[in-house]
């Protein structure tokens, strides 16, 4: 596992506990960009690592 693949999830993993937070505290409005940066992260991760 390269650097790039370990900061991709760990920038997944963290705006998804960001997404969580905000969606539990304002709502999903305000939490629809954290999650969908969470998700475009995560399937850009998978995406690296099934070309491999």
């Amino acid at each position: 596992m390269k650097l790039i693949d370990i900061v991709l999830l760990s920038l997944a993993a963290g705006f998804a506990i960001i997404a969580i937070y905000e969606a539990m505290k304002f709502g999903f409005g305000e939490a629809y960009w954290a999650v969908m940066l969470s998700l475009g992260l995560f399937f850009f991760y998978n995406y690296r690592k099934k070309k491999k």
